[in-house]
């Protein structure tokens, strides 16, 4: 999306716009969630919006996105999600990586499937269908979308006071964070096999 378009969207309708983009990106209708993200600390920074009101915002469409995700996936369940999820970016690909992912870890893949694109999306449907504690998944999304939507916000601040930044190359930004949150991910998950295996070796 145009950051023109979304500057517009924020400007008409103000914070109601953020929680529906963060609402929206998780349920699985795309929306440029990263990018709005570090967006509202630029803008928090030139006093455009308040900072305080807008993180509240991005972190409850995010949290009531993930509780709306999970009650579908329990309560409507798995054949619904497979003949419908396409339309929501829920290819069975994407299912079939999630499964495995929860299978080793419910609790990391709820918090750090904040971060991946896909993985955020499903995971919560999953976790309905799975019938995974509904207290236990409350509690780790509820940490997770502050975990996620906090730093970018915050980052774009930051960013914002530091430098004039266009809005035009927000999406640049955001997308730019991300990737280097996946690089240290991938870091460090590998340099964790590689202890093990010399834990195994002596």
């Amino acid at each position: 999306m145009n950051m023109d378009v979304l500057l517009g969207y924020i400007d008409v309708y103000g914070y109601a716009i953020i929680f529906l983009f963060l609402f929206l990106g998780i349920v699985g209708i795309p929306a440029p969630e990263e990018s709005l993200l570090f967006l509202i600390g630029i803008l928090a920074i030139n006093d455009k919006l308040s900072l305080t009101t807008a993180a509240l915002c991005a972190w409850a469409g995010a949290f009531v996105g993930m509780a709306a995700a999970y009650a579908c996936g329990r309560y409507v369940g798995y054949p619904f999600i497979t003949k419908y999820g396409k339309y929501v970016g829920i290819t069975e690909e994407r299912w079939l990586r999630t499964k495995e992912k929860y299978t080793g870890n419910v609790k990391k893949t709820v918090i750090l499937g904040f971060y991946l694109p896909g993985l955020r999306q499903i995971s919560p449907y999953f976790a309905g269908i799975s019938r995974v504690s509904f207290g236990m998944f409350i509690l780790y999304s509820f940490l997770g979308s502050i975990f996620w939507t906090l730093p970018f916000i915050l980052g774009g601040y930051y960013a914002g006071s530091l430098f004039d930044i266009n809005p035009n190359y927000v999406p640049y930004v955001g997308v730019g964070l991300l990737i280097l949150f996946c690089l240290y991910s991938l870091i460090k998950y590998f340099r964790g096999k590689k202890e093990k295996k010399s834990e195994g070796v002596h």
